[in-house]
């Protein structure tokens, strides 16, 4: 046989292995923009992207689709954006089998209801009794083994939804550091976001967030103590549903604080998250706190609180200004204001100056801060003071039922990552993703999970001031109690009280950013177990977005900066008011139009992180060459001096 014979011969053995065109759904074109960068294959002729679970389970029930194809067709996706989006921990080995048994329910006429047959994700601090791993995104649970599905899980699996895998988070969600880098494990990498791969993700539901809003996965589920459910959902031009502490059961969940702990849900659509809702929520022995529910939750569950823009004719809202609003971006509230016209134009009456007895005392004029308390002279006033206290008693009570692991306290967390501290990080100074090392967990563990007087002191203080003296005086103006409170939950203090009272959070998404193309949310919140309230206007303002046509919604990724790894990921800041911060070792940030306070640099010395920034408007070239346009100027509120240049640029 001649050698041109023996090659064409291989060629036509291995034909059906070679990619012969790998643009753009297997490569994004290099020099491409926008959402062309990752397009989405259709799914045996159905565009599943942007696709509501209502639209899939048409075709589910017309036979066009089944369960195995749509797995089949999301794992796609997944394959085509993981290795620039780093979502998902882990997948379920089960999956496809799952899916034949959920295809074969459905041959025989039983359909479970509207997530039969529809795939999910899970943030990995939830558990699953399955062949996957439940870790917190670190290394040292590895291995362990759960003894039951977390009740949530089990909730969803019972309402035929599928699970495909796990999703990334912030390690320990968001416990372990004070300076990390939001959406970062060392089990798992950091997670990006698909609207800009350079700046905070949101976390620390950071996976299932990314994932929903990139068109990985329809629904998912996360957990929130402050701010990790609401957050991420912003920032990925999603809605979440952060419910009242108690609607959904913690069980086998890993947890923080049992006293803020809830599981919420994410989609694309009000009702996708509705319908993930409606799958979870309810008592479970296993989680006293779930009782306080009796009689407070609607029969027949939360969707038929979903309604149309009409619902907004009459309703009356408030607009906590300076609690809240006035701490936002000019450029980003100014956006909202449009959108809050339009609520307005629909029939809401919208009043402003709704504020928060104690904004003056609870609310930081900086940025989110649970140890506010501390800041300002007070432990017995600090979210914190009581966090730390739960996280290293309800950890310990965790873990006593999980086996196959020689962790089983905090201080046995804390010594793993110093004797693995080159993956884990357990010491100041030498991961970039832990700038602060396991800050968080030691604090923790020196407080020996005593609660003492400023324990008690702190959580009273804490719930009490956002609670009757917070959220429900708000609620109350003049002579009447209004349907809820507007606020930006991108000032991520809003949230934060939310979540101090233990009371729901509903966003919806509201626009994205001219400058770093990351989205941002218009949140509602009420009192407890408000959420048939929540559901009817947040649903009325989106079918509002959607008919009107506003920019003011929920865009496509942009996918900017796909090619880049920063770590850490927060690394653009823009239009803040009176920030504190520090860049952790070998960061490097740009920052433009910020005003800051009490804040000095030292720009070229590696071991600490250099911060790009234009002083004044004799200096605002300073990197010029690398934006293509002079930065704009920052400023101070207090204090302050912007020291040096540096060639390095991000």
């Amino acid at each position: 046989m001649s050698l041109l014979l023996q090659i064409i011969e291989v060629d036509t053995l291995v034909a059906s292995q070679i990619l012969t065109d790998p643009y753009a759904f297997d490569f994004p074109h290099l020099g491409a923009v926008g959402a062309s960068l990752f397009p989405m294959r259709y799914c045996h002729g159905f565009k599943l992207e942007e696709a509501s679970v209502d639209a899939i389970q048409e075709r589910l029930s017309n036979g066009s689709l089944n369960s195995v194809k749509l797995l089949e067709c999301y794992l796609e996706r997944i394959y085509q954006t993981q290795p620039y989006l780093n979502a998902i921990l882990q997948f379920n080995p089960d999956a496809f089998s799952i899916a034949q048994k959920l295809d074969e329910e459905r041959a025989h006429g039983k359909v479970r209801g509207p997530l039969h047959g529809i795939p999910f994700i899970v943030k990995d601090n939830i558990a699953s009794k399955d062949r996957m791993e439940t870790t917190a995104g670190c290394w040292a649970l590895l291995g362990n083994v759960v003894p039951r599905d977390s009740h949530v899980v089990h909730g969803l699996r019972k309402a035929g939804a599928l699970l495909l895998g796990k999703g990334a988070l912030s390690e320990w969600a968001d416990m372990r550091s004070n300076n990390y880098s939001e959406g970062f494990t060392g089990r798992g990498g950091q997670c990006r976001s698909a609207y800009n791969f350079t700046v905070n993700p949101g976390g620390s539901s950071t996976g299932p967030g990314v994932a929903v809003g990139a068109n990985l996965i329809p629904i998912a589920i996360g957990t929130e103590t402050d701010g990790s459910v609401i957050n991420p959902a912003q920032r990925n031009a999603i809605v979440g549903i952060k419910p009242t502490v108690g609607l959904t059961s913690r069980s086998g969940v890993i947890p923080q604080s049992l006293h803020q702990d809830t599981v919420g849900t994410f989609g694309k659509t009000v009702r996708d998250a509705v319908y993930t809702l409606d799958a979870i929520y309810g008592v479970d022995t296993r989680d006293n706190y779930t009782l306080a529910q009796e009689g407070l939750t609607p029969k027949g569950g939360y969707a038929q609180f979903l309604s149309n823009k009409d619902a907004l004719k009459g309703a009356v809202l408030g607009l906590p200004w300076e609690s809240f609003w006035a701490l936002g971006d000019a450029h980003q509230i100014a956006q909202l204001e449009e959108l809050l016209t339009l609520i307005k134009s629909a029939g809401a009456i919208i009043i402003n100056g709704t504020e928060l007895p104690h904004y003056k005392t609870i609310v930081s004029p900086d940025s989110w801060n649970w140890d506010y308390g501390t800041t300002r002279g007070y432990t017995n006033e600090s979210e914190y003071s009581y966090i730390k206290v739960d996280f290293y008693n309800n950890l310990r009570d965790y873990l006593a039922e999980v086996n196959n692991t020689n962790i089983k306290t905090v201080e046995d967390l804390v010594q793993y990552n110093i004797d693995n501290f080159g993956s884990e990080g357990g010491l100041p100074g030498i991961h970039p993703a832990f700038g602060s090392g396991q800050d968080g967990l030691i604090a923790s563990m020196e407080s020996k999970g005593i609660m003492n007087e400023t324990y008690f002191s702190a959580l009273e203080f804490c719930q009490r001031t956002t609670r009757e003296e917070g959220i429900d005086a708000a609620l109350k103006y003049m002579n009447r109690t209004l349907d809820g409170l507007l606020v930006p939950p991108d000032v991520a203090q809003s949230i934060q009280i939310a979540a101090q009272a233990g009371y729901p959070v509903v966003t919806v998404p509201a626009g994205t950013s001219d400058v770093s193309g990351m989205p941002y949310g218009l949140a509602i919140m009420n009192t407890a177990f408000s959420e048939p309230t929540l559901i009817k206007y947040a649903s009325a303002i989106e079918d509002l977005q959607k008919s009107s046509g506003t920019k003011c919604q929920r865009t496509l990724p942009e996918w900017r900066g796909y090619l880049e790894r920063n770590l850490p990921v927060s690394n653009y800041w823009y239009g803040n008011s009176g920030h504190a911060f520090e860049i952790g070792t070998g960061g490097y940030v740009l920052a433009e139009d910020n005003v800051f306070q009490n804040v000095k640099t030292v720009v070229g010395d590696l071991i600490y992180g250099l911060l790009f920034a234009s002083p004044g408007a004799t200096e605002n070239n300073v990197c010029s060459t690398y934006l293509g346009r002079d930065g704009e100027v920052n400023g101070f509120s207090s204090w302050g001096f912007l020291a040096g240049r540096h060639w390095l640029l991000l």
